[in-house]
């Protein structure tokens, strides 16, 4: 048993990680490299609220004087070649890292997925790919999808509640989700259904922790698109991870479908 969950797992979350990391460079960096550039002042949004907006903007500008009054007595070809190299240093090791962040956080994701599926053949359930494609689907709406509405995907610059309370939230939600989903997908009575339905509404019925108001230095329309490419990513990724965990274990355990 634990070696077919660990097989399962490793294939699962491995599959998943190679996914999430084309499809994160592909639509979601770009949005969080826009977010930092409005975050750091590069970039400034006509409507955005920020205290300290003028402060960077005159700070950028006396820089850029300062680098263009440089220019005169430098190279400039050797100056744009050394920048170059250190930002292309820098964007390696950022993507490195994104990259092995990616690979631990789903791994350990299908270890969850595939104990679940432990868990259910305990109590008699049969787990083939078609039932990993759907509980793939439920850990994507247990871990990201439901705690989005009140936690959305943020972007770099937007300010946001006490961390420890969103995480408490977070967890909470999570459990929450995961029960009620079990419930409703093995439960046989009203009671159950019913029981489900409360601790679907019971998150968001106390509430996320958020801010007093609303800020931020990026455009509404850039976190509107990172927080939906997120959980485009999220749903995609995980429904190939449930899929991929549910072949495996149904090949593992001879009852393929």
């Amino acid at each position: 048993m634990i070696q077919r969950m660990l097989t399962s797992a490793l294939v699962a979350g491995c599959a998943a990680w190679l996914l999430a990391v084309v499809l994160h460079f592909a639509f979601v960096q770009k949005y969080i490299l826009l977010g930092e550039e409005y975050e750091t002042g590069a970039a400034v949004h006509y409507a955005g609220v920020a205290p300290a907006t003028d402060a960077v903007a005159e700070e950028a500008h006396s820089h850029d004087d300062a680098a263009a009054e440089a220019g005169h007595s430098h190279d400039g070809a050797e100056a744009a070649h050394d920048h170059g190299d250190g930002e292309e240093v820098s964007t390696f090791t950022r993507n490195l890292w994104t990259t092995v962040f990616f690979g631990l956080v789903y791994v350990a994701y299908a270890l969850i997925l595939v104990a679940g599926f432990g868990l259910a053949r305990v109590y008699g359930k049969v787990v083939t790919a078609r039932e990993g494609l759907l509980w793939g689907i439920a850990g994507f709406a247990a871990f990201q999808m439901v705690p989005a509405m009140g936690l959305a995907p943020e972007l770099p610059g937007t300010l946001a509640a006490d961390l420890g309370a969103r995480q408490l939230w977070w967890w909470g939600t999570v459990a929450a989700t995961v029960a009620a989903l079990g419930l409703l997908g093995y439960g046989r009575s009203l009671v159950t259904a019913g029981l489900a339905i409360v601790l679907l509404a019971l998150p968001h019925v106390i509430g996320a922790p958020e801010l007093d108001g609303f800020s931020g230095v990026a455009p509404p329309e850039v976190a509107g698109a990172f927080s939906a490419r997120v959980l485009g990513v999220g749903l995609a990724v995980w429904a190939l991870m449930g899929w991929v965990a549910g072949l495996v274990w149904a090949r593992d355990t001879g009852t393929l479908a």
